[in-house]
């Protein structure tokens, strides 16, 4: 599996340290990795499909100063999806608006065939990609009846149930921020942790320094976060992901892929 870190605060402040301790995990995740901050209400996104202990460009960048309101980052383990670039996160896309949408994902799609209609229309392979384009349609679908652009409190409650219903039987610990509010969900038990302090609002697979008050995310239930701060939380959904042999499998046979890959090149 992969793992995701995103950074929310109501001022831009430096996190190099954090960034640093979380791409340190990249041993157990080799097969790429992202970065996006928010610079003048536009994404800067960089991403490459190789280690980040690896990456001279990620240690180019984080041998100066990382600074935001809003970052985001991830590691990838493949389980669905080539490794190459296309297939690191973070994935945007603009809906019918132009607002800029983006997404990271920790988990796997092993059910639910809606999403295999975009399997055209990606530009890499992963179910991950996939999703963010499900949600832009779905939200595009939303503003044309409507008539007008969404409100933030709209949004929320149209992902609320995209991603309550896109949780059935799939790992879906996922990152999502539309320029207005950061959206956070985790289904599965001891896979997403967050702190509070007065930095902002740090979540992450994995805590990414000694602070003893990471606490788990409250699973099951949709987060939106502003400026460090939840302002909206859903109903909780009953979709826990429980790991079981079967997913272990499916996640083996696609390795074994993987491996045979990078042995033939």
């Amino acid at each position: 599996m992969c793992e995701i870190f995103c950074f929310n605060s109501d001022t831009p402040k430096q996190i190099n340290e954090c960034l640093e301790c979380f791409y340190n995990h990249s041993e157990e995740h080799p097969h790429g990795w992202g970065l996006a901050t928010m610079q003048s209400n536009e994404f800067v996104i960089t991403k490459e499909p190789i280690k980040a202990t690896c990456s001279q460009h990620l240690k180019d960048i984080l041998s100066n100063p990382v600074v935001g309101k809003n970052v985001f980052a991830h590691i990838r383990l493949a389980t669905v999806g080539e490794i190459i670039s296309p297939n690191c996160h973070p994935f945007t896309e603009a809906d019918d608006n132009n607002r800029s949408w983006m997404l990271i994902h920790n988990g796997t799609i092993f059910d639910y065939p809606e999403l295999d209609k975009y399997k055209d229309k990606e530009n890499g392979d992963t179910d991950s990609e996939r999703i963010l384009l499900y949600i832009i349609d779905k939200v595009n679908e939303f503003e044309s009846a409507k008539g007008a652009p969404s409100t933030i409190k709209e949004r929320f409650n149209l992902l609320t149930g995209i991603i309550s219903d896109l949780s059935k039987n799939n790992k879906l610990n996922i990152m999502i921020y539309d320029g207005d509010l950061t959206y956070i969900h985790s289904n599965m038990k001891e896979s997403l942790y967050y702190l509070k302090n007065d930095e902002g609002f740090l979540v992450a697979s994995t805590p990414v320094n000694d602070d003893d008050n990471w606490k788990e995310v409250e699973m099951n239930k949709l987060f939106g976060l502003i400026d460090g701060n939840i302002v909206f939380e859903s109903e909780e959904h009953d979709n826990e992901f429980i790991f079981t042999e079967f997913h272990e499998k499916a996640i083996e046979e696609f390795l074994k892929t993987v491996n045979q890959d990078g042995n033939d090149d």
